[in-house]
C-alpha cells in the first residue's frame, strides 16, 4: 500500500488541504486534493483515482513524485503543445482588427446586374 510521506517534507494534513485549495493552477490543486484524500485515510490510491476520474497510474505517479521530490514536484508546468488562443495579455487588449473595414454594399446581391 502506498503512503503519502508528509512528515518527510515537514507537512501536515492541514498543509495538504490548504495546498489543494490555494495552489495557483487547477491541476496542481487536483493533485494536492488527491494526496490529501489518500493521506487522510479516506481513500487508497485506486479508489481515489476512481473518485476524481483519473487513472490509477496517474494518481500513483503523483504520490511517488511527491514522496521522492516533495510538494514542488506536484506544481503544474505547461509541457508543450499549441499555445492557448486567449491569454490574460490578449484579454486585456482592446478589440482591434488588423484588417481594414470594407464599407457595406448598398446593392442586393440577388438583384445586382439586372
Amino acid at each position: 500500500m502506498v503512503h503519502v510521506e508528509m512528515a518527510k517534507w515537514g507537512q501536515t494534513l492541514e498543509d495538504m488541504r490548504l495546498a489543494s485549495v490555494r495552489a495557483a493552477h487547477r491541476r496542481s490543486r487536483e493533485r494536492f486534493q488527491a494526496l490529501y484524500l489518500i493521506a487522510s485515510g479516506r481513500y487508497n490510491a485506486t479508489t481515489c483515482a476512481a473518485h476524481i476520474g483519473r487513472h490509477d497510474e496517474t494518481v500513483l505517479g503523483w504520490v511517488h513524485r511527491y514522496n521522492e521530490h516533495g510538494p514542488d514536484a506536484l506544481a503544474y508546468h505547461r509541457t508543450g503543445g499549441r499555445a492557448p488562443l486567449l491569454t490574460s495579455r490578449k484579454l486585456n487588449r482592446s478589440p482591434r482588427s488588423s484588417r481594414r473595414a470594407i464599407p457595406p454594399s448598398t446593392a442586393c446581391p440577388a438583384t445586382a446586374g439586372h
